[in-house]
């Protein structure tokens, strides 16, 4: 090969290498939710957005890459100390996203750094003012604080705390036993109360149920009581009808004919009937002076009945004597040992 071809060869080639550096050098492509910060000649020029950009080969130059994206910090585990006196470690993460590119770039050397450091002092800032046994009721408080001293001061790096989370907090040895020793005798005493409030409920409930139930014993045994006095006042009332409407018929048959001579017969075993259950029952009897004459003592018997029913041969009524043809009062006759008028 000649020179002069040599030469061509060797200046196409630099030519080509050329074109190239600066294709590379001002064809510059940002990806989604990326922004890229330009200078010129050292100076802040523009931010990129995404997409394709045309820069000037050897002037500008591509200075910071920010990512948009929400980004994950691990806060690393320190030492805090409460208000009452107890050295705690808490650790935890802290979540924060660039809003703007140019601010991140030159607002602060490394906005990570800072924004590790401010969570720190602010956690510590935030337990000092709190007990420790209320670092496990509030955490959402002390992360909202957090949240809120690192977001102020985030505003003039272009950055924008989201949220601060507490991963872990651990006490002292010493610390826990007593917090678990505390928990324990917390227990205890919840499981007495609930165990005597529950024998308390159930002392009150067999009280109601005693007590109910003697209202119902008492309720029952009243109206038993009232059923049996109807029963017996229904029973006396049925007895006197009965009584009634016998006696009633018996006077009635006694009038009819033959009725005297059958009631003579019925009161004559009556008589006798009642005569044998006073032997049977007692050593002493007391016997009419005429016992032999029972004629005259069914007689007399029939008597009376006739006088009370109205029927013929009765006197003048309850009470009454008859008199004789002076207008005296005849005196009482005794017929089988009875005084009969």
């Amino acid at each position: 090969m000649d020179p002069a071809t040599m030469t061509s060869l060797i200046t196409a080639l630099v030519f080509v290498i050329i074109m190239v550096l600066v294709i590379v050098k001002t064809a510059v492509v940002v990806p989604q939710k990326s922004q890229y910060v330009v200078e010129r000649l050292g100076k802040y020029s523009n931010t990129l957005s995404a997409g394709l950009h045309i820069l000037i080969p050897f002037i500008d130059r591509i200075a910071y890459k920010r990512s948009l994206k929400e980004e994950v910090m691990d806060i690393p585990a320190q030492s805090c100390i409460t208000r009452d006196n107890v050295s705690v470690t808490i650790d935890g993460v802290i979540y924060i996203r660039v809003i703007d590119a140019m601010m991140s770039s030159y607002g602060i050397e490394n906005y990570y750094i800072a924004s590790s450091q401010l969570a720190q002092t602010s956690l510590r800032s935030a337990i000092g003012k709190i007990d420790l046994d209320k670092t496990f009721e509030e955490r959402e408080t002390i992360n909202a604080q957090v949240v809120q001293a690192v977001d102020e001061a985030a505003q003039e790096w272009g950055i924008k705390v989201m949220r601060y989370e507490i991963k872990d907090i651990t006490p002292p040895s010493t610390v826990m036993n007593a917090m678990e020793q505390q928990m324990k005798a917390e227990r205890e005493k919840r499981a007495e109360i609930a165990i005597s409030e529950g024998d308390r409920q159930s002392r009150i409930n067999r009280a109601e149920g005693l007590k109910q139930e003697a209202v119902q014993i008492s309720e029952g045994e009243k109206q038993k009581r009232i059923n049996e006095a109807q029963g017996r006042a229904q029973e006396i009332l049925l007895v006197a009808e009965a009584t009634a409407k016998g006696l009633s018929k018996v006077a009635e048959v006694i009038n009819l004919p033959g009725g005297s001579e059958a009631m003579n017969l019925k009161v004559a075993e009556q008589y006798i009937d009642e005569f044998g259950k006073l032997a049977k029952k007692n050593n002493t009897m007391i016997i009419p002076a005429n016992f032999a004459d029972m004629g005259a003592m069914v007689a007399t018997a029939t008597e009376i009945i006739k006088g009370t029913s109205g029927g013929p041969g009765c006197g003048q009524g309850k009470g009454s004597h008859r008199q004789d043809g002076s207008g005296n009062p005849e005196q009482p006759q005794s017929v089988g040992g009875f005084a009969v008028e």
